[in-house]
């Protein structure tokens, strides 16, 4: 797979190749955190299906993007109104590339636009720390709705700086140069 390539907003006929790709890149790409354990996998893959794929990318309360390198799929994500990152996954194959930074920027771009000043995900182990990387904030262990024991990741947008008390301790939580 060639390392170029575009994000752009997802179709509803882009959710074929999203699933496959959410399929695959769980099933190789979080092998570390799924251990080859059946119930973790199946639990994981079970709302992983064209159809669903397809409905999370046309509601309108949901922003999703995709990578797009050369007419193949190198990554999603899954941006709510709520101020989740519900998904946020890269093919094997472009892991490393900046796939993954651009779509997570472009998705923290669309939050700026809906207002959203705080945003928060859920990351198997293996992936945290890429999400640290990016100004993410690890809270801790938390289960996902799949059974996994994940990290609580955060990240303050846009955050306003100030010098008053507690202003040192808070400064890197935010995006301010000052």
């Amino acid at each position: 797979m060639s390392t170029r390539f575009d994000i752009r907003k997802a179709v509803p006929g882009d959710a074929a190749a999203a699933c496959a790709l959410l399929r695959r890149s769980i099933e190789i790409g979080c092998k570390p955190d799924h251990q080859d354990r059946p119930a973790v996998l199946e639990a994981w893959l079970g709302n992983k299906t064209t159809a669903n794929v397809g409905a999370w990318f046309a509601s309108p309360t949901n922003h999703a993007l995709v990578a797009d390198s050369g007419g193949a799929l190198a990554g999603l994500c899954l941006l709510t109104q709520g101020g989740k990152v519900a998904l946020c996954y890269v093919s094997p194959e472009a892991l490393r590339t900046g796939v993954g930074a651009a779509l997570l920027a472009a998705a923290e771009d669309q939050a700026r636009a809906w207002s959203i000043t705080k945003l928060s995900l859920h990351s198997p182990a293996s992936a945290s720390a890429f999400f640290e990387r990016q100004g993410y904030v690890n809270a801790g262990k938390d289960k996902s709705c799949f059974g996994l024991e994940c990290d609580l990741l955060w990240k303050q947008l846009d955050a306003a700086c100030d010098t008053g008390p507690g202003a040192a301790a808070r400064k890197r939580f935010c995006n301010c140069s000052s």
